[in-house]
């Protein structure tokens, strides 16, 4: 643990002591990369743990405008369920009490509990439709939403630097046009929305001990755990059964994780292969990727309104130790190496269409001279 002052005003940073299920939880999600949507129960302890849960999801708890948004998203997703499954959610789940206490519902077991959190995914997807639909409506480019999720993580990191977090090197990048035109003509796969990491954030911590306070402290202030991207999650550094051997008191808490089997035998079957096809055998990180949400509000009219006022933007997260980066840059795991072999593919793979195009020319040209030496020439007539 590093000691320190933390964003939250304690006298140290995030400690194994001080996770929570939720952190856990969210932590699991990250490496893993399943999906809430699966998810039985949520575990949030109180109020306090819902509002800095709505923050990052970019809603303001003391503002009306969004308890109202909120209120919006829970009556769309009750009509909804009533709608095509003909469910009867009570009126206790449903309407009486405010949509933000489902969070506190879906984390205490008991008959709401089911309910609220039936209502609290559908309410997931719709605000997310809602952010995806307003981003092509609005009129602002790429690039400002771009510049807007870098400055709020860029404004994270820094405050976690100084609350005393061991990050010893942040990095951040945008992928180039060329980038984006080699990256897909490699990939078996040519659509662009497989493409995670247009934006991409690198933090290099000071020890593997570092990797899970890391996590949790990104978890708590800036990447939602509900849009981290189910399957999109690669993790070579820090096994999750790892983390709760570190301390008793997380081994006590495994018991009330939710099931997770299936997610838990295809991540070591991923664990085994590396980041993509380029990359080298030994290289190592703990990779994910998130839909950031970023508000838009300033940009919002009218005819917009009904869409909510943030839009998300996919976000690759890489994090790793010191010495694992730095033993990734040598030998066959350095990034030339890896630009290399991918160049490499994409010439192989170009050049082999126009070679095969060749080739199929060529035997088409040799049959239709064989065909016509095979066939018979007519003979002279006699005088």
């Amino acid at each position: 643990m590093v000691t320190g002052r933390t964003v939250n005003g304690s006298d140290r940073t995030i400690g194994v002591e001080d996770l929570t299920l939720e952190d856990l939880e969210a932590v699991r999600l990250m490496l893993r990369g399943s999906s809430v949507i699966d998810w039985y129960q949520l575990d949030f302890r109180d109020e306090a743990d819902v509002h800095r849960f709505l923050r990052i999801n970019e809603f303001d708890p003391e503002s009306d405008d969004d308890m109202t948004r909120l209120e919006e998203l829970r009556l769309e997703a009750v009509e909804y369920l009533t709608r095509n499954f003909a469910f009867e959610i009570p009126d206790g789940v449903a309407e009486r009490v405010p949509a933000h206490d489902l969070f506190l519902m879906a984390s205490r077991v008991g008959k709401q509990q089911l309910w609220a959190c039936i209502i609290l995914k559908v309410m997931h997807i719709v605000h997310h439709l809602a952010g995806r639909e307003l981003s092509t409506r609005l009129p602002i480019s790429v690039d400002q939403v771009y510049r807007t999720i870098e400055l709020k993580v860029m404004r994270v990191v820094e405050e976690l630097r100084a609350a005393g977090y061991p990050i010893a090197e942040f990095q951040w990048s945008r992928k180039s046009q060329d980038s984006l035109i080699t990256k897909l003509l490699a990939k078996r796969s040519t659509l662009a929305a497989s493409i995670y990491d247009k934006l991409r954030f690198r933090m290099i911590v000071r020890n593997q001990e570092d990797l899970v306070p890391m996590l949790v402290a990104l978890h708590r202030q800036l990447i939602p755990f509900n849009y981290v991207v189910p399957g999109a999650s690669i993790n070579h550094l820090l096994p999750f059964k790892r983390v709760l051997e570190s301390s008793e008191r997380l081994v006590a808490l495994e018991p009330k994780l939710q099931d997770d089997s299936i997610i838990d035998q295809q991540q070591e079957r991923a664990a085994q292969l590396p980041l993509n096809e380029f990359s080298g055998r030994k290289y190592k990180i703990i990779n994910f990727v998130a839909d950031l949400p970023a508000r838009v509000d300033g940009f919002v009219d009218d005819s917009t309104r009904g869409f909510g006022n943030v839009v998300f933007v996919l976000t690759e997260f890489q994090l790793v130790d010191r010495r694992t980066a730095d033993e990734n840059e040598r030998g066959e795991n350095s990034h030339e190496n890896y630009k290399a072999r991918q160049h490499r593919s994409v010439r192989q793979r170009l050049v082999r269409v126009q070679e095969h195009t060749t080739e199929k020319a060529k035997r088409a040209k040799a049959a239709a001279r064989a065909r016509t030496a095979a066939r018979p020439r007519p003979r002279k007539k006699a005088r």
